[in-house]
Formats: structure tokens, sequence, C-alpha cells
């Protein structure tokens, strides 16, 4: 049994991400394409409203790695987005990893980066579901 239940952590109620949020995953992802895109997510409530770029974040073609030692104490971070230039929406064993250790949900863009081309996890790596709000 964790020490901790994190699932009572207002954090991990996030359900929904606003269009504008999404829009500017899938053009921060495009452009950053063929290396990986990676950046924080902040919700406000349960919605995801903001990214927020984490100083020092090291993209390539198939990583992105985030120095959190340089992420300021900031309680409407909910969790990570990255990118897949392959193609593909499903977490690696290295996703999972940063999901167990961060946050409470994280978002996957994939090639051709339109906004159907994501997909939604918890910190477990299970698929959740964000509904898209203006």
């Amino acid at each position: 049994m964790p020490l901790f239940d994190f699932s009572k952590d207002p954090r991990a109620r996030v359900r929904s991400i606003k269009k504008r949020t999404l829009r500017m995953i899938m053009a921060a992802s495009k452009s950053q394409y063929p290396e990986e895109f990676g950046a924080m997510l902040r919700a406000e409530g349960e919605v995801i409203n903001e990214l927020m770029l984490l100083p020092g974040t090291i993209s390539g073609q198939t990583h992105a790695i985030f120095h959190f030692h340089n992420l300021p104490i900031d309680f409407t971070v909910v969790g990570t987005v990255h990118s897949h230039p392959s193609g593909d929406c499903y977490p690696s064993d290295a996703d999972l990893s940063l999901f167990r250790k961060y946050g409470w949900v994280h978002i996957i863009s994939a090639m051709p980066f339109d906004m159907e081309s994501w997909a939604a996890f918890d910190g477990a790596g299970q698929p959740v579901e964000l509904r898209v709000v203006d």
C-alpha cells in the first residue's frame, strides 16, 4: 500500500482540455518534427488550459528528456505532453516510466498532428478520455 493516496489530489480529476491548448500542442509538435516535442500541462480545475515549456528539455528523433529540477513549484502542473513523430500514440516503456514518476495525465500527439491524432493516459499508463472544450 502506498504511503500517500494521490488519487485524492484534485489534480487527478482533470477531465478535459481547451481546444486552443490542443491546437497549440499539435502546432508545436508539427513545428518540432522530426524531433519530439515535450512540455508540461497546466490545468485550472478539471480543464487543461496551458502548456509550460520546461527549460533544458532535450529533444531528439526518439526522445524528449525533461529536466524536472528546472520545474518551478507550481501546483497547477498536472502532467506532461510529448509527440511521437512515428505516428504511434501508444506509450513506450520509457513513457510509462515517466508517467509513473510524474503527473496525473499525459498526452501523446502523433503524426499527422491533427485534432484527432492524440491520446491521453493516466499515471499508470491507462488510456483516459479527455473532452475537448471551448
